[in-house]
């Protein structure tokens, strides 16, 4: 299969070099996709010549937009964080001391619990 060691290293430095591309290209098509101010035909012909000239096309776009490219990705990564933390908070039940009391109050209304049990939930929810 190899020749020779230089023959392994020539492939070695070919096959990260086509790593590197695909990896490059899924971040510009995900930037594509992800950029809600770019209208579709303008999107279109971006795809256009990545078919047709991928390398050029690649580097055109990483130069021409490549500021926008790291904003949408750190806008992306911040809501995909706000809604973990909104997840955990939900999940967590750390609700502030009005949902804690109006969550009680509904528990009360439907007979699940007592006046007493809701006095000291209430309690409960204002220490906090």
């Amino acid at each position: 299969m190899w020749d020779s060691f230089w023959d392994f290293i020539w492939y070695t430095l070919v096959i990260f070099a086509f790593i590197a591309y695909l990896m490059i290209l899924f971040n510009v098509l995900i930037d594509l996709f992800r950029d809600h101010k770019t209208s579709g035909w303008v999107k279109a012909v971006w795809i256009l010549f990545l078919v047709l000239l991928p390398y050029i096309t690649l580097f055109v776009y990483l130069i021409a937009r490549g500021r926008g490219m790291s904003e949408r990705a750190r806008d992306s990564q911040l809501a995909a964080q706000k809604q973990a933390d909104a997840y955990i908070k939900q999940a967590a039940g750390t609700a502030g001391p009005a949902d804690q009391i109006a969550s009680a109050k509904a528990l009360l209304d439907a007979g699940t619990i007592d006046q007493g049990e809701f006095e000291q939930l209430k309690a409960k929810a204002l220490a906090h």
